[in-house]
């Protein structure tokens, strides 16, 4: 047996740490923009609840939805990041530009069918339990704040576009600048500081829609005048809708946004399920849920950048460094889910205690966010495999996973120790409440994980024999 020597381990450590280096250095900034846009309703949810709890309720029944919509609508536009990784890993440059106009017309399309799905949400408010005040004003942030969707998938899709072509830091600063105007308008409108009116809740849909639009603008002038769009610059030329170039990206962005509709309305839902057991059930879940959404931008922002690295190298045509790169991605994206469930099992108490002033709710955000712990690490990898996947093209396996995980086993979970309605003889005899739905999310993330990271590893192996069998066809030709 022969022995492995330092150096040799050393030179085998040089590409993961390379690879590793990379990827932060994209992800990195990806990241902060991220943390930045969800931010806005991290603010939206602290700010009211300093309130009132009535005001807090309402934002985060309106968020609940808003939160659903919002994801869902990122990752169908998330079409255009691979299919822009390929095209540049393929130094086909000259095919960018009409990609990105099609992403821009189906970003109108899809914002628009968000916007009015938004608002249809609405009329089942007045019939989950919840005070009719409540109810009726949660609708009317929703009403406002749906106005900026159109503006947020068109902008998600000079999004995919910049960070494909490895421009990501400006991105970064469009969405920390969309987020502190947010915070801004916030404090005027929820507060009514300056002389404005106090309109709570309603003030910070005001903000989170003229932000939406503010950044789409500063995105599109930004593209316009820097130097590193150049090469690809997609407005040179006035284009209408491509009905089969934007089809053709809907079937591939539609199972994504399936597959993030399946994890986040699971969670959405729960709101309009736990209403009727008051105010205390409902903020503590969205208080919970949003903090848990702020941290699972992390593992996202390094799987986005892992998505492109995957794609621009099958696009090279090299299927051994697209599953290199792969590996390397989700193991960074779990190495943090173990941070953060560390982080948020000690400082649970104190995370509580910055979104809202209200003790009960407190407590009772604190006992969910021990859940919220325990499944960091299977959030982080079912979310890093998936997009592992997705930089393949093939975006409908993972689809199939996250319905199977969240709508087949976490809800029917959830109401049978949420609700207790008695299905079965197990079933408890006293309502568990928001617990039951989150001990059901924990489960449906630990089976999405399992069952992605098989589907990973199979199609990357696929990949590499496809690869190597056409490559001894085109040497048996050549010798022929």
């Amino acid at each position: 047996m022969t022995a492995t020597t330092p150096a040799a381990s050393a030179a085998a450590a040089a590409p993961v740490r390379t690879e590793i280096a990379t990827l932060w250095r994209l992800s990195w900034p990806m990241l902060v923009g991220q943390l930045a846009t969800v931010g806005m309703g991290v603010a939206d949810v602290a700010m009211t609840g300093h309130v009132s709890a009535e005001e807090l309720a309402a934002v985060s029944l309106g968020t609940s939805v808003w939160s659903i919509v919002l994801v869902t609508v990122m990752g169908t536009m998330m079409a255009i990041n691979t299919v822009v990784a390929h095209e540049i890993g393929a130094a086909r440059h000259d095919k960018v530009p009409h990609s990105v106009r099609q992403a821009m017309w189906k970003g109108l399309l899809v914002g628009l069918v968000a916007c009015l799905f938004a608002n249809l949400c609405t009329l089942l408010f007045g019939h989950v339990g919840l005070d009719k005040e409540v109810a009726g004003r949660a609708a009317l942030y929703l009403h406002v704040a749906s106005l900026g969707m159109p503006a947020f998938a068109c902008f998600r899709a000079l999004y995919g576009y910049s960070t494909s072509i490895n421009q990501t830091k400006p991105i970064m600063w469009i969405a920390i600048f969309g987020c502190v105007f947010n915070v801004f308008v916030n404090w005027l409108l929820v507060y009514g500081n300056w002389g404005f009116p106090q309109m709570g809740a309603v003030g910070c849909a005001v903000a989170t829609a003229a932000g939406m639009w503010l950044m789409l603008g500063a995105v599109i002038a930004w593209v316009k005048y820097a130097p590193a769009y150049r090469m690809t610059y997609p407005f040179t030329v006035w284009e209408g809708p491509d009905w089969k170039a934007i089809g053709a990206m809907l079937r591939l962005g539609l199972p994504i946004g399936v597959t993030y509709f399946a994890e986040v309305s699971a969670f959405g839902l729960i709101s309009l399920l736990v209403a009727r057991f008051g105010v205390v059930a409902v903020s503590s879940h969205q208080v919970a849920l949003n903090f848990a959404s702020l941290v699972f931008m992390v593992p996202l922002s390094f799987s986005i950048g892992m998505m492109t690295r995957v794609g621009q190298a099958m696009g090279e045509g090299n299927p051994q460094r697209a599953r290199f790169v792969g590996w390397v991605g989700v193991g960074m994206s779990v190495a943090f889910g173990a941070l953060s469930a560390l982080f948020i099992a000690i400082f649970r108490w104190e995370i509580a205690a910055a979104y809202t002033s209200d003790p009960a709710v407190q407590a009772a955000c604190a006992h969910l966010l021990l859940f919220a712990a325990l499944f960091q690490l299977s959030d982080a990898t079912q979310v890093a495999t998936a997009s592992a996947i997705r930089g393949y093209q093939i975006t409908r396996p993972p689809m199939i996973i996250q319905l199977l995980a969240f709508w087949g086993i976490s809800l029917p979970l959830g109401c049978i120790l949420g609700l207790a309605p008695g299905w079965f003889p197990w079933t408890p005899d006293a309502p568990m409440s928001t617990t039951g739905f989150w001990i059901g999310l924990v489960v449906a993330l630990t089976v999405a994980a399992v069952l992605l990271t098989w589907s990973f590893e199979k199609l990357a192996r696929q990949r590499i024999r496809e690869g190597a069998a056409r490559q001894g066809t085109h040497r048996h030709s050549m010798q022929t």
